[in-house]
């Protein structure tokens, strides 16, 4: 029987626990076969030479077998590329981590997430990382299904930039002026149609006053999706009241 081997495939680690005495059992999320959970044999021995290339937040290439929900890691090389994230920027990459693995499923093939996940984890390691986050939530939720057509509104007609919108989880834009009729019960945000199309285009960067609305839209959606909250976010908060 075939044990599956996979060689030399792309991707991130997002977390890692022990696993008896010498090992570890990470879960990664890879370009091919998205989410998977695997034994890294060994790992936490201090002459093992996965030590210093199992971290997160950089480029791996890893090999792996098995043919059960539980892979055993064969082969793991550090590709580089970066530097780790420091300070409030390894805040933001423990987040896109977080997000990946509450709502992606193992072994789901998504490479637009992996490309996604390079894009966003570069543009955090070298100091860019507000826009990049908000394209990073966007192109996620977009990818599973679950983020409203934000290029058109509930009639079918293009956004303008200078119109008002109402907007609610699972649900098309609505222009304000006819939102009104909604009951005030109704769980939404106000976004101005510059926003939408520039969250659309990703145009955020050279449009940074439209960032606080979009970054609203986006965590308005993620809530939806994780009623019991974002633990990375969670943490950063309480850090900057600590602080500040």
């Amino acid at each position: 029987m075939s044990d599956n081997r996979i060689n030399h495939q792309p991707a991130f680690l997002l977390s890692s626990r022990p696993w008896s005495e010498s090992s570890l059992q990470i879960e990664i999320f890879s370009r091919d076969y998205g989410r998977v959970v695997m034994l890294a044999r060994s790992a936490r021995r201090r002459q093992s030479e996965l030590r210093g290339v199992l971290v997160p937040f950089v480029p791996l290439q890893l090999s792996w077998y098995g043919n059960n929900e539980l892979k055993t890691l064969h082969r793991a090389e550090w590709v580089g590329g970066w530097p780790q994230p420091q300070n409030q920027a390894l805040f933001s990459a423990m987040y896109v981590n977080e997000l990946v693995l509450k709502l992606t499923a193992r072994e789901d093939s998504l490479p637009s997430v992996y490309h996604a996940m390079y894009a966003v984890l570069q543009s955090i390691c070298g100091g860019e990382h507000l826009a990049a986050l908000r394209y990073f939530e966007w192109s996620l939720l977009h990818t599973l299904g679950v983020a409203p057509d934000i290029s058109q509104d509930n009639l079918e007609q293009a956004i303008v930039c200078h119109e008002r919108y109402w907007l609610r989880a699972e649900h098309p834009p609505v222009l304000l002026m006819q939102a009104q009729q909604l009951s005030a019960q109704e769980k939404g945000i106000v976004v101005h149609g510059h926003t939408l199309n520039a969250l659309s285009n990703q145009s955020l960067a050279s449009q940074p006053e439209w960032h606080p609305e979009a970054l609203r839209l986006t965590r308005m959606l993620l809530d939806f999706r994780l009623p019991d909250g974002i633990l990375s976010r969670q943490i950063l908060k309480q850090l900057q009241q600590l602080t500040g």
